[in-house]
């Protein structure tokens, strides 16, 4: 069975190990077990961490869109050894014998940045392994019929969205990111979003 976990970054700069990863959130977003999709009946299982830094470099836009402090994360923020540890035995934990599979919108940055500090910092490497993962983005372009450039977030018919305004909160954007991918999931590829079928 696939477990599927969404999961947000926020970030101080465009890639890992010159910059850093400052924060991360992630939320059980359902199973499938090839024939039924399950959502949950709550987005209640949840992890969060801020991190400390672990360079010096940053850009100030990337600050200015999440709102961290980078200087009370240098003394406050987990180390990312901690914390990678952590979110590891968590993923393990809710996957309860299923397959995590990492969700999110688009995949590339958000996976690039939590497969890389597993990989770097994790004992036991990615509980992702090098490829569990569903792209929503492309999941939702296919879906709608609409080039890859057309399926941004904004593009999602209001009757797929989230009740939680996106906020550059990771934890909040991870919950808001699952409840799209439910609808994603669910929807049967009409233009409105409103026909979503009864998979669950």
């Amino acid at each position: 069975m696939d477990v599927y976990i969404s999961a947000d970054v926020e970030t101080d700069g465009p890639i890992p190990g010159p910059y850093s990863m400052l924060s991360f959130g992630m939320v059980v977003a359902g199973s499938f077990d090839g024939e039924r999709f399950v959502r949950p009946r709550a987005y209640d299982r949840t992890f969060y961490r801020e991190l400390r830094p672990i360079s010096e470099a940053f850009e100030p836009e990337a600050l200015q869109v999440n709102g961290l402090d980078r200087e009370r994360l240098m003394r406050e923020g987990a180390a990312p050894e901690v914390a990678m540890g952590e979110a590891a035995e968590w993923i393990r934990k809710v996957a309860s014998g299923g397959r995590p599979i990492l969700v999110a919108y688009p995949l590339s940055f958000d996976w690039t940045w939590l497969y890389w500090y597993f990989v770097r910092y994790c004992k036991t490497g990615s509980p992702f392994n090098h490829s569990s993962c569903f792209d929503l983005k492309t999941a939702f372009a296919v879906k709608s019929g609409k080039p890859i450039a057309g399926a941004g977030r904004s593009k999602v018919p209001v009757a797929l969205r989230s009740q939680h305004p996106h906020s550059h909160d990771a934890l909040a954007d991870a919950i808001e990111q699952a409840e799209i991918f439910a609808n994603v999931f669910e929807w049967r590829g009409n233009d409105d979003g409103t026909d979503r079928g009864s998979a669950g």
